[in-house]
């Protein structure tokens, strides 16, 4: 072996252990004797033969092949300075490839960026870290960066270089942890993973933790793709959304999972693609009259029955339904329509995946190496070390990511709870408890509260909504006021008390009647979402239709009454796909929605009324214009459990606005029922589910509605009125000019 390198620093360039190699690959000055000169070095198997080309003369020069793995060594005679060249390289086989040296870049990542990562305040990070196709001084490649301070060495790995890692070698930048190379001649839609030695010797092949597209599964390796250029269309929604209280504006959200809210059976029962939701999807949201659509967890995810609550790719879009630049134009669709778009997120936990985030760098780099602390027993997942600075950095960029890059309105976080408590799911002996002896997770605390912090002081009218089953206090209160900082929370116990209460038998609904106005007790503490989603119908829970007690009649008409309640009732709403159908079937991520149902008026019936609710709530502000005001809801009468009835005021800002509500919960119909109400005026009904158009009895009230000028319930004034059985009936003052 003839070369300027020791047999020792060879060996380890073939062995992938070398953390610098662009100090000793490619071009450089070096002393032979008494000449200084310079030398051209590669590491290519395979290659046959390995020519420099001058770039300004056109002069070759033949490298020596001096290690039967493929190291080629050249001193460039005559030759003291650096001088721009590219490599041809012949494979032998008539395959000449003409290149640039991968080795003779600058790095893509400066030291601020290194400087601002290590402290956990590198907000666009994703900028440069992953694959990101670029020009440098003329020549077409990607960058590629990632963060593993405890490996041995990284390669780039793909198709483009047969998956060998001793071809792109990344260089270790100072004491960041940070792995960089730009490849030239790497282009879009090429497949690639990081290969990781670590010190250890053993060797994974991980996906990219920044990568913006991904394989389809069950493959599961990173794509380059440039998600710059698309063209919004979005402004006037956008510019809308910045300047709007997202507070006191009407909000009832569609929960979707795209993988089985419709399959095309024609196609093998094949999902359908982000293109073909921009259209069906967005229009049957429209149609429907809801605000907002959410999507379970649309991040690439490894296994279709996690429905996405395992990621492996943070930023990449799911591959299942089309590309990242597909999904954007979903999104902007669903704005040009005046339709937000809320996304489920998942920092709380990630799967185990040899592929992902687990033991990234052969040591526990994302997650806590002590298991009590870093690993959900239950779920079979690794748990965040939310003190690292840069795995904080990682989620709120990912965070900041989808906001930026994809236009997203909100994001709904799941699972807050197992965040916040170190004993979440575990018992005595498999926690540790913090540093004053508490089951708190103040490294979780402050990360949310910085991450919350941050979007809410960035992005005006954007929501961070979260999915806290306990009574932790001020999940919705500004971090700077020892909140958490959320615009919005997930309101679990009106959901847990609201399903007990309408399964049960209706007969015995008068001795559970606290579980329908208990939640007013504690409305005002937090900001609220109403929520029935897609956890409350599966796992033998039973669809909704399922839960309500009765014949076919009943069930429909208890679901109506109770949906009716649930708009009434302050705070926002989220709905979750197929319950406004009425299927009998539980929820299953494999299968479409059971659309054929709507051939038969009892589940046309329901869905009609569902749309027709969202479009009445959507046109009354007393209905959301003050959800989180006390003054915008009081009682009208809450006591009466005997008859299963409750009656109850909603006010907007103005007075005109404001509705009287009654809902039954047991089939008897109360003719000439004698309700208080707030005004002195005459009242006309407005909405009612008893509609015959809904499958009602007809029980309404069609006429004017005299005022009887007499005390009842809370108030001084009363109308007389029809309760329609198993109904909910709204109605309004009418107000003249000198009142």
């Amino acid at each position: 072996m003839n070369s300027s390198l020791s047999v020792n620093e060879i060996t380890k360039l073939i062995k992938t252990e070398y953390g610098d190699p662009h100090s000793v690959m490619g071009m450089h000055e070096v002393v032979i004797g008494d000449k200084r000169c310079v030398v051209v070095r590669q590491l290519i198997p395979d290659a046959h033969s390995i020519n420099v080309i001058d770039q300004k003369s056109g002069k070759k020069f033949s490298l020596k092949k001096v290690h039967d793995d493929g190291f080629f060594e050249s001193i460039i005679p005559r030759r003291v300075k650096y001088f721009a060249y590219t490599l041809e390289v012949d494979f032998g086989d008539g395959n000449i490839w003409e290149t640039a040296d991968q080795y003779t870049f600058e790095p893509t990542v400066t030291e601020y960026d290194r400087y601002l990562f290590g402290a956990g305040n590198h907000y666009r990070i994703y900028e440069k870290l992953g694959a990101h196709p670029k020009q440098i001084n003329g020549t077409d490649g990607v960058s590629f960066a990632v963060w593993a301070p405890n490996a041995k060495s990284i390669s780039v790995v793909g198709d483009f270089n047969n998956w060998d890692g001793r071809r792109n070698m990344m260089r270790l930048l100072g004491e960041s942890g940070i792995w960089e190379l730009f490849i030239p001649g790497i282009k879009e839609f090429d497949v690639y993973k990081y290969q990781v030695k670590a010190q250890d010797g053993g060797i994974v092949n991980k996906a990219d933790p920044y990568g913006n597209f991904a394989e389809v599964r069950p493959a599961t390796a990173s794509i380059v793709y440039d998600i710059e250029g698309y063209k919004w269309k979005d402004s006037k929604w956008i510019k809308q959304r910045e300047t709007t209280d997202r507070y006191n504006v009407a909000m009832n959200i569609y929960e979707v999972h795209l993988g089985s809210w419709i399959r095309v059976p024609e196609e093998g029962n094949r999902f359908i693609t982000y293109k073909e939701a921009a259209d069906k999807l967005v229009k049957y949201v429209k149609e429907m009259g809801y605000t907002h659509v959410e999507f379970l967890p649309l991040m690439e995810f490894p296994f279709d029955g996690s429905w996405g609550y395992q990621t492996t790719g943070y930023y990449a879009p799911t591959s299942r339904f089309g590309t990242p630049k597909e999904l954007m134009e979903l999104i902007d669709t669903f704005h040009q329509n005046n339709i937000g778009v809320i996304m489920d997120w998942v920092p709380a936990h990630f799967p185990r995946d040899a592929h992902g985030l687990a033991r990234f760098d052969g040591t526990a780099l994302y997650e806590h190496a002590d298991p009590r602390r870093g690993e959900h027993l239950e779920w079979g997942t690794y748990i965040y070390n939310y003190g690292r600075n840069e795995v904080k950095n990682f989620l709120i960029a990912n965070a900041i990511f989808w906001i930026n890059e994809y236009h997203i309105d909100g994001l709904r976080v799941d699972a807050v709870s197992s965040m916040l408590y170190l004993d979440f799911c575990r018992d005595d002996g498999e926690w540790l408890p913090n540093e004053y002896g508490g089951r708190e997770n103040l490294e979780a605390v402050e990360f949310i509260k910085h991450m919350n912090s941050v979007i809410s002081g960035s992005y005006n009218g954007v929501m961070m909504i979260a999915e806290e089953s306990t009574s932790w206090e001020g999940v919705t209160r500004s971090a700077n006021d020892n909140g958490l900082g959320f615009s919005l929370k997930w309101n679990m116990g009106w959901m847990n008390d609201f399903l007990s209460y309408i399964k049960k038998d209706t007969v015995h609904r008068k001795y559970h009647h606290n579980y329908i106005t208990f939640s007013i007790m504690y409305n005002y503490s937090e900001n609220y979402v109403l929520v029935l989603s897609h956890d409350e119908v599966v796992h033998m829970k039973g669809a909704m239709i399922n839960k309500v007690p009765g014949d076919m009649w009943q069930k429909v008409a208890n679901l109506k009454v109770a949906y009716g309640f649930m708009y009434g009732h302050p705070g926002k709403k989220l709905l979750f796909m197929g319950d406004e159908i009425g299927q009998f079937s539980e929820w299953n991520e494999a299968n479409s929605l059971d659309w054929h149902l709507l051939e038969f008026d009892d589940y046309k019936n329901l869905h009609n009324y569902v749309k027709d609710l969202n479009h009445f709530y959507t046109s009354q502000p007393a209905l959301w214009e003050m959800d989180f005001d006390p003054q915008g809801f009081e009682w009208i009468e809450c006591d009466d459990k005997e008859r299963s009835i409750v009656s109850f005021t909603r006010r907007g800002k103005k007075r005109e606005q404001q509705l009287a509500v009654v809902c039954n919960f047991t089939p008897t119909p109360y003719e000439s029922y004698l309700m208080g109400v707030p005004e002195e005026v005459d009242y006309e009904e407005v909405f009612n589910s008893d509609d015959v158009k809904y499958g009602g009895t007809g029980r309404v009230n069609s006429e004017t509605i005299i005022n009887r000028h007499m005390a009842c319930n809370r108030c001084q004034n009363s109308i007389e009125i029809t309760v329609p059985p198993l109904g909910f009936a709204v109605f309004k003052p009418i107000f003249k000019k000198n009142d």
